[in-house]
């Protein structure tokens, strides 16, 4: 893949003609957290079949898992081959439509964005990787067609980089239940979600080294007796995106609510499934990155072009025209590894750990560097509100923190390159 195909670029049109009608108008209210991104996203979804969409490969999913537990229980012969726990997703085959439709909405409001992907790319695809087919069926419709808003719960106030090992959050057994106590922070949805994905270590009172201990994943719903949801946090950018704590005081779970309703899932303990998630979130990183990247660049373009000082075009400076320049090396550049994912994905050979989190830390740096380059080449007018310039370089900032830091990021790819 080089290029956009043609329909990519009708999708796109079509994605741009809703953000000015229904986004663009709304961004103040969407910034001051006056208006919530989620009834914005359904109507989106809405809009391009994209809740249908999601139902009707879900339903697909389920019922050829079905099919398949329904002959192993009548010993017979198994109707396909069977595929790999999770494979393909709720929007299997939809990769450049999600694509163009995450790098638009990021270049005007990554709010909407990250609201979305989390409860959807994280939440959704935890529960169909992990979950039986039982708690699919429960939770998976309502969560793909955004009827209800899911949240995914791993980072604590004194973990951070550390998750694993530093986790707090625990359960203990309790008869055939659990009892989950603890505590969870900087979660997206958090103060709005209806339905909680969240990690916890297992308690077994046997003195085991904490750090070691089994990490559980279990499905919470919201109203839960012990569980409260904080009210959103304050942020530097992501206004559109609701962040808050959990917490978690003697919550009773019974073993429905365990994902897999086993302690010894065949694919590892909640922190393969964790893990897996981080590979998606990071590419979903470059796709926010292109957003960014794009909109700067267009807008920095028309500035250079119109705004004038000295008498001509601002745009005839060579300094100006240098982080021009820049600026279309990282959309080549950031628009290739977009490229390089799809076509993984498509061939069915997705990136590693190790490089998904190379994308994020080039898309997450270059896209920051571009947004700051943009305020500045606004001059004063880019350290407005009314310049979206301004919004952009604040939103661009949490990527770099987002889906893990970048500190974070060069350990996992310097893992990848000296592993033995």
């Amino acid at each position: 893949m080089f290029e956009w195909s043609e329909t990519d670029e009708l999708i796109r049109g079509a994605v741009r003609g809703f953000i000015d009608k229904e986004v663009r108008p709304h961004l103040d209210a969407l910034d001051s957290g006056e208006m919530l991104p989620y009834p914005i996203i359904r109507k989106l979804f809405a809009e391009f079949g994209i809740d249908a969409l999601g139902a009707e490969s879900i339903a697909k999913l389920l019922a050829k898992q079905r099919r398949r537990e329904e002959a192993l229980a009548a010993g017979e012969p198994l109707p396909e081959q069977k595929a790999k726990s999770g494979d393909g997703g709720p929007f299997s085959g939809q990769e450049s439509l999600m694509a163009v439709l995450v790098s638009e909405l990021s270049g005007v409001c990554m709010g909407l964005v990250t609201a979305m992907g989390v409860s959807i790319g994280l939440g959704a695809t935890t529960i169909l990787s992990r979950g039986t087919l039982a708690q699919q069926e429960r939770w998976l419709g309502d969560i793909v067609t955004m009827k209800k808003v899911a949240a995914w719960a791993i980072t604590e106030p004194d973990s951070g980089s550390d998750a694993f090992g530093g986790m707090k959050t625990y359960v203990r057994r309790d008869g055939e239940d659990y009892i989950l106590n603890g505590q969870k922070t900087f979660i997206t949805n958090g103060p709005y979600a209806d339905i909680v994905i969240v990690y916890a270590k297992l308690d077994q009172g046997d003195g085991a080294d904490k750090r070691d201990r089994k990490v559980l994943t279990f499905v919470l719903d919201k109203g839960m007796e012990g569980f409260t949801q904080g009210k959103p946090f304050k942020k530097m950018g992501l206004h559109a995106s609701p962040t808050g704590e959990l917490f978690f005081d003697n919550v009773r779970l019974s073993k429905d609510r365990l994902l897999g309703e086993t302690e010894q899932h065949e694919g590892g303990d909640g922190r393969e499934s964790a893990r897996s998630s981080f590979t998606a979130e990071r590419i979903g990183v470059a796709f926010m990155a292109l957003g960014i990247v794009n909109e700067c660049h267009r807008l920095c373009v028309d500035y250079a072009k119109t705004r004038k000082l000295w008498g001509q075009e601002i745009g005839r400076f060579q300094l100006v025209q240098l982080k021009l320049a820049k600026m279309e090396i990282a959309r080549i550049n950031v628009q290739n590894m977009v490229f390089h994912a799809l076509e993984r994905s498509r061939a069915g050979k997705p990136p590693t750990l190790a490089e998904a989190s190379a994308m994020k830390l080039y898309c997450s740096e270059i896209a920051t560097e571009v947004a700051m380059d943009a305020v500045q080449l606004f001059g004063g007018n880019g350290y407005m509100s009314e310049y979206h310039v301004e919004q952009l370089a604040r939103d661009a900032k949490s990527l770099m923190i987002y889906a893990g830091s970048n500190e974070i990021q060069v350990t996992h790819v310097a893992k990848g390159l000296l592993a033995y």
